[in-house]
């Protein structure tokens, strides 16, 4: 497990190498626009989301018009994005309830975005880190991986690894982490093979191969 000075260091190496700025990558202009995105992201690339709600957002300009939207078109829409059947499905629900149940408005609450159907704390926490800015570790796969091989938590399930990290690391720190570790995990430090002898936390490491 790395120490509280460890993890100042795993920290400071991050910002160096990544910087400190705390842009989303997937692209939106409203509240639920990120919502809706951020659950077609689930096992799809940012890159390829943003293709699509690039389009997307132009023909469903409002939550309303994703209530209402026809679900077997809807999946045409979003068919770049996999899974979307059931992507079709959450986001028109979701959508039916931010529209009927928060009058049309995103909520901040925690217990109120996970009410929504599709969003779990990882799709909660993104919206409220970069909407409402409420400082929240959002932990993907990625984060969850690098974090354990970095010695920064022993934990394994998300919702464990999320609360113990936002007990070892500054609150000031906790959206960058969430961009900073995945760009580590897909770039570096990745599932299968990761790219140790190009990694520039490697010194530090306590899995490294």
């Amino acid at each position: 497990m790395a120490e509280k000075a460890n993890i100042k260091e795993i920290l400071e190496l991050l910002d160096n190498e990544y910087g400190t700025d705390d842009k989303c990558y997937l692209s939106y202009e409203k509240p639920h626009e990120l919502l809706i995105a951020t659950i077609m992201s689930a096992q799809c690339t940012d890159d390829r989301v943003n293709a699509v709600t690039k389009t997307l957002f132009k023909k469903y300009p409002d939550v309303k018009a994703f209530a209402n939207a026809d679900q077997s078109e809807l999946e045409r829409d979003i068919h770049a994005v996999g899974f979307y059947h059931m992507k079709a499905k959450h986001i028109i629900e979701a959508s039916r309830m931010i529209v009927y149940d928060y009058g049309g408005e995103v909520p901040s609450d925690i217990d109120e975005l996970t009410r929504l159907p599709g969003v779990g704390r990882k799709t909660a926490n993104v919206v409220r880190g970069h909407i409402f800015n409420i400082p929240s570790i959002v932990v993907d796969t990625h984060v969850k991986r690098v974090a354990r091989r970095l010695g920064m938590t022993d934990e394994t399930d998300p919702v464990k690894v999320e609360f113990d990290l936002m007990k070892k690391i500054p609150e000031d720190h906790w959206i960058l982490i969430n961009l900073q570790l995945i760009r580590l995990g897909r770039q570096i430090c990745h599932s299968r093979k990761p790219d140790c002898a190009n990694c520039f936390l490697a010194g530090i490491c306590i899995n490294r191969l």
